[in-house]
């Protein structure tokens, strides 16, 4: 028998069984339709993630005093040991800038110092944190963008870059570019405002010394450096810690600095995506699991109601391969079916499903649909059609001839 009169046969038998057959699909429909939502979410979450973390700066490395000794979360560099114990405070200064300055691996670096200060504006005062910066460099590390204004330069003295949400709704009224403000009594001028949603601000680090009393001259929070070549990050850090151990006189179990990458923090969040992409993705496999036994389920109702055709078709000639792949196509064709309405029905819910997911941190993107999950969805849903009849299409291919003309 030629294939085309297999496929024939096949699809005949689909027609004139319409409510089995679609109920089977609608299975199918179901699962297909589920795993094409849950992978263009997750692919659409993956480069809203991919370009947050981007902008976080694969090659900015920060340098804190103290050190965690059971290791801390992204990166923290240095030896085991104890810590130990000590009443000399722990403090990033002017010499470990200057050892960090002579290594050829670092492009920038920023001394920051962090306080909380009190800002007043148009007679209303709120209390928020203060970060001064190098404004030299700041503005070649910084991966925040400006929305309106600028950033710092050289020359800015009592002037001051602002958190988007402290300009927009800190205040009863919003702050704009040029307005003044009060920062624990002196006045600053603002002159950017960024494109974030924090309360931060950021000023000249000499001025932030003036605001923030426990601050001393020439005493860092942290040090933030940019690399020269993000590709030997790790070779950089290890020159760095290398360069700070020697100057602070500390071996690697006496290590008094951390040293974080933010590479290290978007891998951890991409591992992350990915096992959530996994878990999500098995839940959808339940369905077509479900959807394939309900195939396997019609088809073998199939067999039966076909019996006494069988044996006339093995009757007239007919081999075992032709009965073999009539049955084949059909549990292939319903899984064909299923797979394009639920690729459909996947994409339309993929349209949505970020809408309804907006209020949740992973649901502020856009669902990616992507040749590559049609072609994966169509597939599977195929190979689970094809996969569910092959026992029952056996064992009609089996079927002798006498005993299936005898079936009632």
């Amino acid at each position: 028998m030629k294939i085309n009169k297999c496929f024939k046969h096949a699809f005949n038998m689909v027609l004139h069984s319409k409510l089995r057959s679609w109920l089977t699909i609608t299975g199918i429909v179901i699962g297909v339709a589920a795993v094409i939502a849950i992978v263009s979410i997750g692919a659409g979450m993956q480069e809203s993630m991919n370009a947050q973390l981007n902008a976080l700066g694969g090659d900015i490395v920060t340098i804190s005093p103290g050190f965690e000794r059971g290791g801390g979360m992204f990166g923290q560099r240095g030896g085991g040991g104890e810590p130990q114990a000590t009443t000399k405070a722990i403090v990033l200064g002017r010499s470990d800038l200057q050892a960090l300055k002579g290594l050829p691996d670092i492009a920038l670096i920023d001394t920051n110092i962090r306080g909380s200060v009190d800002i007043s504006y148009l007679g209303k005062t709120g209390k928020v944190s203060v970060t001064g910066v190098d404004q030299k460099v700041w503005s070649q590390i910084t991966t925040t963008k400006i929305k309106t204004g600028r950033m710092l330069d050289s020359a800015d003295q009592n002037v001051i870059v602002v958190g988007g949400r402290l300009a927009a709704s800190y205040f009863i009224q919003p702050i704009g570019i040029n307005k003044m403000v009060m920062i624990n009594s002196s006045a600053f001028r603002v002159v950017g405002i960024l494109d974030d949603q924090t309360n931060s601000v950021y000023m000249p680090i000499q001025m932030a010394y003036q605001l923030i009393p426990e601050k001393t001259n020439d005493i860092y929070d942290t040090l933030v450096v940019k690399i020269k070549n993000q590709d030997l990050l790790d070779e950089a850090i290890t020159n760095i810690q290398n360069k700070l151990m020697i100057s602070r006189h500390v071996t690697s179990n006496k290590m008094d600095f951390s040293i974080t990458s933010r590479k290290e923090m978007q891998q951890t969040r991409a591992d992350t995506m990915n096992s959530m992409n996994t878990f999500l993705l098995a839940i959808a496999a339940v369905s077509l699991i479900v959807g394939s036994i309900g195939i396997a389920n019609t088809m073998f109702t199939s067999v039966l109601e076909k019996t006494k055709e069988i044996g006339i078709m093995k009757a007239i000639g007919a081999q075992n391969k032709d009965i073999l792949l009539i049955f084949l196509f059909n549990a292939a064709f319903i899984g064909l079916v299923g797979g394009i309405i639920g690729i459909i029905l996947g994409t339309i819910l993929s349209g949505f499903m970020p809408a309804l997911m907006g209020g949740l941190p992973l649901g502020r993107g856009t669902a990616v649909v992507t040749f590559n999950s049609i072609a994966m969805a169509l597939s599977v849903s195929v190979t689970v059609g094809i996969l569910a009849g092959i026992i029952p299409a056996y064992q009609a291919s089996k079927l002798k001839p006498v005993d299936a003309l005898r079936y009632e």
